[in-house]
């Protein structure tokens, strides 16, 4: 099993480690993890992030993706207001385009040496997140996602892994094993497979009270998916109980002004990344026995980010030499 951490090369993320190498291998060192998953918003600098560091990369995701495959010009203009917005979103105005844009992304994940690759399976308007109407089913959104990935599949290298990542927008879920099969069981590549992100998991029930609880619901589901368990390569950890503010929060009107602040807000109001701090957690691991575990947080500072490794760790009971 392989202890990682999150990072990407966006600016704060570059200012975090101070740009610096020597920071970043510093702090690796510190916590005794085996490297990176890492997420790149440009060009890859191996002098900054090293290629014996990084194990995994996040692909590039849009949570609202949907309409623009489907080619549905009037309600992305609806949506958008112009051409140039779109292509602003998307990075292109045709499907080939999009497309591209994914082909660059794994370009440099193969160039990096990662042994997997993460591909988030949802969809949801904007609007949605805050009034919880969805237009398009679990079913829709994974079935469109293995149009997606059918049409990539020639630039995934096929000994690395191409793990989904369930969210608690519709597409997967993991709550239902037929929906985690088809997804599964029809994608192109050889070593398909499943990042379990456990907070994420966690926010499909907002009747949650505390971590243990969460844990249990988490074994739950996971019993659930069977044969498809084995899948679980991967695990992304950290929780949430947002429960409360979910149920208080569903229905709510979109906000009219600052849309897209308002909605990252919202969204990480649900999806709190907090450490683990019950050794329960264990029991996740102990059944899924990933290959990679990610310290998935988020964080104000180093030293943020280092106390909440530390918390999750200790639960772990993973003892610093």
């Amino acid at each position: 099993m392989l202890q990682l951490v999150n990072l990407s090369n966006y600016a704060s993320d570059l200012e975090l480690i101070h740009n610096n190498p020597v920071c970043l291998e510093a702090f690796l060192n510190h916590h005794h993890l085996d490297g990176l998953e890492m997420m790149f918003c440009d060009s890859w600098n191996p002098r900054v992030h090293k290629k014996q560091w990084i194990q995994g990369v996040h692909l590039r995701f849009w949570p609202n993706w949907l309409d623009f495959w489907r080619g549905d010009r009037a309600e992305l203009l609806r949506q958008f207001g112009s051409d140039a917005q779109i292509e602003a979103c998307y990075g292109a105005l045709t499907r080939e385009g999009w497309l591209n844009v994914y082909r660059e992304n794994l370009r440099i994940a193969k160039m990096a040496g990662a042994k997997y690759v993460v591909f988030h399976v949802s969809q949801a308007r904007i609007p949605e997140l805050f009034h919880w109407q969805f237009s398009f089913s679990d079913r829709q959104i994974i079935e469109a996602t293995v149009e997606v990935i059918n049409e990539l599949v020639q630039s995934i290298p096929g000994d690395m892994e191409l793990l989904f990542e369930n969210l608690w927008w519709p597409g997967l879920t993991l709550k239902d094993k037929e929906l985690t099969a088809l997804l599964l069981d029809s994608v192109k590549h050889p070593k398909a497979g499943i990042m379990l992100d456990i907070g994420h998991l966690m926010n499909t029930n907002p009747e949650l009270k505390n971590q243990d609880a969460g844990v249990d619901y988490v074994l739950k589901i996971v019993d659930n998916l069977e044969e498809y368990k084995h899948y679980i390569h991967g695990v992304h950890l950290h929780y949430s109980l947002s429960g409360n503010y979910i149920k208080q929060s569903r229905g709510a009107a979109m906000p009219q002004k600052d849309i897209l602040a308002a909605a990252m807000s919202h969204v990480l109001r649900i999806d709190e990344h907090l450490p683990f701090s019950s050794p329960c957690v264990k029991k996740i691991i102990n059944c899924v026995q990933p290959t990679y575990v990610v310290h998935e947080f988020m964080y104000t500072s180093i030293n943020d980010w280092s106390e909440k490794i530390r918390i999750q760790q200790q639960a772990l009971q993973y003892k610093e030499r």
